[in-house]
């Protein structure tokens, strides 16, 4: 009997106009061992299967590949050719901006946790073009993000949601994590504004003062940081669930949302966004 696991990256792209996700994973349940690409654009949503055996991950830099796919932190490849998706084309990452240290803080240590996340990247520089179905979709000097999670299973309720703005780039994820025959809400949050990184993090004793209607709302010490999902576009996506693919989730990986971050008496900013990415699972 195998080990229950999985792994899988999440990359975001972003033009003036249009917004892809590329979500690349490997997972294992009990009897059945598989990878993954899926697909997530403004319009549709896709998941590629393949043999476990196509994905290759090295060990010495943050480069994979799934059969002549490649992704990496330099750069995306795609020659994907099935009966409702065709791929081509190369995007190239420049620029990258990773945390000071890892999200998860000393959580990273804590052997058998249902799913940890890693930040790759905040925001980074994309160029080149992709054709999907046919139609060109272009970046020059577009925004990119990247981040993973490991472990078994997705939390069964969670809100994530990342922005690129102005000056920088947010995210937040909020979820609710099973420990021993207890649970608690996880709190793991970056913003990066003006190249300094403002960190939410329950092991910084951040506490969520609000969880509804779509809005949550995290203060830590003098700062307060609100995000208000305000009209989705859904998407479906697999997620998974003791190592196998067969749950199924929603996220909206353009859709309008708000973000507000007080630090002390100040509103350092305030601002609605029509490209959010937001997964609401509560």
């Amino acid at each position: 009997m195998m080990k229950k696991y999985f792994s899988g990256w999440y990359f975001k792209c972003q033009n003036d106009h249009e917004t892809i996700a590329f979500i690349v994973a490997n997972h294992q349940s009990k009897h059945k061992k598989s990878c993954s690409i899926q697909i997530i654009t403004n319009e549709k949503s896709y998941n590629i299967d393949f043999p476990f055996e196509s994905f290759q991950k090295q060990r010495d830099r943050f480069y994979m590949t799934i059969d002549h796919n490649v992704f990496s932190d330099q750069r995306i490849e795609l020659h994907l050719n099935t009966s409702e998706l065709t791929i081509e084309g190369t995007l190239i990452f420049d620029k990258l901006t990773p945390l000071t240290y890892d999200i998860m803080g000393p959580f990273q240590y804590i052997p058998f946790m249902q799913c940890k996340h890693s930040i790759i990247s905040m925001r980074h520089c994309i160029n080149g073009t992709l054709s999907i179905n046919h139609k060109d979709y272009i970046f020059k000097n577009g925004l990119g993000y990247i981040e993973g999670d490991r472990g078994y299973s997705f939390p069964k309720q969670y809100a994530w949601t990342h922005c690129f703005f102005k000056d920088g780039s947010l995210m937040l994820s909020v979820a609710d994590i099973p420990f021993g025959i207890f649970h608690f809400t996880g709190i793991i949050g970056v913003i990066l504004l003006n190249d300094k990184e403002y960190r939410f993090a329950t092991y910084l004793k951040a506490k969520v003062i609000k969880k509804d209607n779509y809005e949550i709302i995290i203060k830590q010490q003098d700062m307060i940081f609100k995000v208000k999902l305000i009209n989705r576009n859904d998407h479906l996506l697999l997620a998974p669930e003791n190592g196998n693919m067969i749950r199924t989730i929603h996220e909206s990986i353009s859709c309008i949302a708000s973000y507000t971050f007080i630090k002390g008496k100040h509103e350092i900013f305030s601002f609605k966004s029509c490209h959010a990415s937001f997964e609401y699972e509560f």
